[in-house]
């Protein structure tokens, strides 16, 4: 964190004061005409100056650690420094002379010039975040040995590069837009309809004149541009043809392939934003370059959107046929079968009688022994209910409902995207999709007998009898509309572990540009981030030796551990474990809230948020998607606010509006559309989490952790889109949000998710893509949140996966090596083979980059999953499941022996239930239902959930210290209450009812609030 403007300088250990307090031969001969508290004061100055990059401003910026060993050096008592002032004459005098010394210089019009086109050069194409860009500035001035200019110098000078880098940008893209024939004149085409002027420019100014015609013109663009944007409905045939010809009509447009090449995602995501948030009439607006590329930098986006979308609609859709026709098939069998019982008896009745009478009439002999004709015809239809019968009815349904329905919109999905394969293996998929495409408006039964048809890798085996027709003369025949259903099962199946990708998708796209393009070169630097040896055997052995360290700590306590047994006796699995009891709540934090309700009443949550944002940077983060905003700031934060809480209550704008603030619905929601993105909420949050750590007080708190727990909870929400889905834990529609949140009961991180999506991969994300300043070395799960890769991931990216197993009574343990075969004798009924450390050996650089696309972001973790977990050959799979089964061996075994462990996992995952408790308190608008069928409006309405909950935190954290700062609390809380201690209450809060908001009206609490810090270069 940076330190604040006037804040008391921390110490800074002994190696801190070693690296930079430590005078050098020629530092030290500065000091030769000095004395007292002169030599002293110019001494801790100098070693300032190289540390921070700038002079103190006052004493008590300078670490008490850092003084006490400066002044050994220059033989000067420590308390002689009081003597000293910083703002005398003598004192810039002394740093006149150290700029001399030392080669710094204060900044000057040149070097501001110099700096904003140095910022220009590094951040024009791929780079657009302040705070990233102030951190470059200050670095850049730190080696040109400037010091920073002020606050709002720096400000300028960011702005000012922002700015230029831009427009540098644009002209970039603008001039490969206008090098491709006619692609301007169609970008044009979306926003500019023709009218009496052909001046694009004159549009504006004319429409209203030109009547009924233009009104009409104004409509057609803006359907088209609007088509364009629309999000994707549910998964029906409708949403497919709408979305092939939606992707038709990107395409038309014809911006080309590079016209992006070199430019960040960043950037381009920052001109989509514009160009959304904007309407026709606004875009025309633009100077014609800028709006080129605003909507061209759209276009592109929304193509490989749509690419993606069409790719899901395909998976879910055969999904869908596939799960009806077993619906429709079961409900046929169920409706058909009644189960006959005593089978057994009903035999030998039927063999006594046939052997009495065996030249005996079957009607005669036989019914009456079974009990009737309908006792033989239940057992008929029993017998045709066996699996087999199942299957070959449910692939005639199937095979029904793709032709009579699906067929068309799957056979032009094939007309738009392009499937690719890199692995042999899979060409003969690609080779039936040519096949079919070509046949595509055939009527005939079967395919032409000149083609080759591919059936291996294609049609699965219980498959082939219905797909192939053998008449009693001439050739095996190929049904044409059942292989195209196995054609398009079988590129489900690909296209699900990344085997098959599309062209032009993100998602869906080659497997191989995930991994980053740059590890032959920069093999070491990957290595060494995520500290791991270059030696696959020194991995191994380090591997090894952790195993046998925790196998033998567990083989020999066991018999000694009553809460787990280990033997083969055990019914449902070698091991026998019982769980920590419980903890209760001490009595002593019930007083201290009821204490704190007391003191400040009831707060209304609007409120709690006024006050978090007052106190932190938050709302700064919400920076406006265009280039030049009006709103006045006092209104815009009032704005921001009213915006955060309807989102964050799911109350809604329209509800918020009406309460007492002055600001109309119409205002917020302009507001809304230019300045809530999910990037810029994401942010915010951030800052209120890192605002909560620099708060917390450690003789409350106790030492900071670093380790999270996470886990997912269920938002019920509409489904006509293509991302709500059926949950069967919590049974329902709607999504999962996922959560990380620290023990101190701070989110670092959210999530949005699919139903379907793997909470391990999300885990993973959270851990790898959380931007606070927490450092994070651990992660309690749930058992959804882990599995063997999972152990192999986390092992690989440096940080221990700390799960709650639920089956724990089966898990096997793992034997370091063959030569281990009888050494863990308590733990023999639970172990299993040796770990294959050959595989691991063979694919280790692999691991490592599979690991380093997951650390610096070339691939989502679930990219690399989706590959891995549906690929059973794969042999990087098979190694980063070797490792994990090694790693889940070190951890059960720890696990089982370590109740203090145990205890840590569970009040962990308590830590994250309670979190989860709490979001049906804030989030209580329409009973809880995420109510727009937009993915983006969704996201916004969870982070904005986010947002509320860490400033609930925050402002809960400095009641809780001003309230135990009082006398009467000071002894109060034992040992056991500030284990029990969380800021994550709300008997004080009133979430509900009118919103009042009063910007004078302020929580009277002791801590100040602060002021911006002035710029700090980085220390050396």
């Amino acid at each position: 964190m940076r330190e604040r403007s006037g804040t008391v300088g921390r110490d800074l250990g002994l190696d801190g004061v070693v690296d930079h307090f430590t005078l050098n031969s020629e530092e030290a001969g500065w000091l030769r005409n000095k004395s007292g508290a002169t030599r002293l004061g110019f001494a801790v100055q100098l070693k300032f100056l190289t540390w921070r990059g700038r002079f103190p401003r006052m004493r008590l910026e300078l670490p008490s650690d850092a003084v006490e060993h400066v002044a050994k050096q220059v033989g000067v008592a420590a308390s002689e420094l009081a003597f000293y002032d910083f703002t005398s004459r003598a004192a810039k005098r002394h740093r006149s002379e150290l700029r001399d010394l030392t080669g710094w210089h204060e900044c000057t019009k040149t070097d501001l010039v110099k700096l904003v086109s140095h910022l220009v050069d590094v951040i024009w194409h791929d780079e657009r975040r302040e705070e990233q860009v102030r951190s470059e500035l200050l670095r850049q001035m730190r080696a040109e040995m400037i010091e920073p200019p002020t606050a709002a110098q720096v400000n300028t000078i960011i702005r000012s590069a922002l700015h230029q880098a831009d427009e540098r940008a644009v002209a970039e893209v603008a001039a490969r837009l206008a090098r491709a024939e006619d692609c301007t004149r169609r970008l044009d085409a979306l926003v500019v309809f023709t009218g009496p002027t052909s001046n694009p420019a004159e549009q504006g100014d004319t429409a209203e004149a030109d009547g009924d015609t233009a009104e009409d013109d104004e409509d057609d663009v803006e359907s088209v541009l609007a088509d364009i944007k629309a999000h994707p409905g549910n998964v029906s045939l409708n949403s497919l043809l709408d979305e092939i010809s939606k992707l038709k009509q990107v395409r038309a447009i014809g911006v080309p392939e590079k016209a992006f090449t070199g430019i960040g995602v960043q950037v381009i995501n920052a001109w989509r934003a514009r160009a959304s948030a904007s309407s026709p009439s606004h875009l025309r607006r633009f100077a014609p370059q800028v709006r080129h590329v605003l909507l061209a930098a759209l276009l592109f986006q929304r193509q490989r959107e749509i690419t993606d979308t069409l790719v899901e609609l395909l998976n879910s859709t055969v999904h869908r046929i596939n799960a009806r026709a077993e619906k429709k098939v079961t409900e046929a069998f169920v409706a058909e079968f009644t189960k006959v019982r005593g089978k057994a008896g009903l035999l030998g009745k039927i063999a006594a009688a046939s052997l009495g009478a065996p030249e005996g009439r079957v009607r005669e002999v036989i019914y009456p022994a079974a009990g009737g004709e309908k006792t033989l015809k239940d057992l008929v239809a029993e017998m045709k209910a066996t699996n087999a019968a199942f299957a070959r009815s449910k692939r005639e349904v199937f095979k029904s409902s793709y032709s009579n329905h699906y067929r068309a919109g799957l056979m032009k999905l094939l007309e738009v995207l392009d499937f690719r394969s890199s692995n042999d293996r899979h060409k003969p998929v690609i080779e039936a999709l040519a096949l079919i495409e070509r046949h595509k408006d055939s009527s005939t039964t079967y395919l032409p007998l000149g083609e080759t048809v591919p059936l291996d890798g294609v049609v699965r085996k219980d498959w082939m009898e219905f797909a192939l027709h053998t008449p009693d003369k001439g050739l095996q025949r190929v049904i044409r509309t059942v292989y195209e259903a196995c054609v398009f099962q079988a590129l489900r199946d690909r296209l699900r572990c990344k085997e098959i990708w599309v062209v032009g998708a993100d998602k869906w796209r080659n497997p191989d540009e995930d991994l980053p393009d740059d590890f032959e070169v920069r093999r070491a630097e990957y290595y060494e981030k995520l500290n791991k040896p270059r030696d696959a055997k020194v991995f191994i052995a380090q591997l090894q030796s952790e195993m046998r360290a925790e196998l033998g700590a567990l083989d020999t306590k066991l018999p000694k551990l009553p809460w787990v047994t280990i033997s083969g006796k055990h019914r449902s699995g070698a091991i026998k474990f019982t769980e920590p009891e419980p903890q209760k709540e001490p009595k002593n934090l019930r007083r201290l809230k009821k204490a704190i309700r007391k003191k400040w009443g009831t707060v209304a949550l609007i409120d709690i948020l006024k006050e978090a944002a007052l106190r932190t940077r938050m709302l700064k983060a919400l920076a406006p998607v265009g280039t030049r905003e009006a709103i006045d700031e006092a209104k815009l934060l009032e704005r921001l606010l009213l915006i955060a809480y309807a989102y964050g209550t799911n109350s809604g704008i329209s509800a918020v509006a009406a309460g007492e603030h002055g600001h109309s619905e119409e205002e917020l929601r302009y507001t809304a559309r230019r300045y809530l993105t999910a990037v810029g909420l994401k942010a915010a949050g951030v800052e209120i989490a890192n605002a909560t750590f620099t708060a917390r007080q450690e003789t409350v708190w106790g030492q900071g952790t670093t380790t999270v727990a996470s886990d997912s909870t269920h938002f019920k929400a509409w489904d006509r889109n293509i991302f709500t889905e059926w949950h069967s834990r919590y049974g329902g529609r709607g999504v999962l949000v996922y959560w990380h949140i620290e023990k101190g009961s701070m989110a670092i991180h959210s999530q949005l998710l699919n139903c379907t999506a793997s909470e391990v991969a999300a885990a993973i994300e959270g851990m790898m893509r959380h931007a606070t300043t927490m450092q994070t070395e651990g992660n309690y799960v749930d058992s959804h949140g882990q599995s063997e890769i999972g152990f192999g991931l986390t092992r690989l990216l440096g940080y221990d996966l700390l799960p709650r197993i639920k089956q724990i009574n089966k898990v096997k343990l793992y034997r370091p090596g063959r030569e281990d075969e009888d050494t863990y004798d308590n733990l023999a009924d639970a172990m299993t083979r040796p770990i294959r450390w050959d595989v691991i050996e063979n694919n280790y650089d692999q691991l490592i980059k599979y690991a380093t696309a997951i650390r610096v972001g070339t691939a989502s973790t679930e990219a690399i999953l989706r590959r891995f977990t549906r690929t059973a050959s794969h042999p990087v799979y098979q190694a980063m499941l070797e490792v994990g089964r090694a790693q889940k061996t070190i951890f059960a075994a720890r696990y089982l022996r370590d109740r203090d462990l145990q205890r840590e996992i569970q009040e962990g995952l308590n830590v994250v239930e309670g979190w989860n408790g709490a979001n049906d308190i804030i989030f209580f608008g329409k009973s809880g239902e995420l109510s727009s069928n937009r993915r983006d409006q969704q996201e916004l309405s969870v982070l904005a959930l986010h947002l509320l909950q860490t400033a609930l935190v925050f402002v809960n954290t400095l009641m809780i210290q001003d309230m135990l700062a009082d006398p009467e609390w000071a002894d109060a809380l034992t040992d056991e209450d500030k284990r029990a201690l969380t800021p994550l209450f709300w008997m004080h809060i009133q979430p509900y009812g009118e919103v009042r908001l009063n910007m004078g009206s302020r929580l009277q609490l002791a801590v100040p609030v602060p002021t911006d810090p002035e710029p700090e270069p980085a220390a050396a």
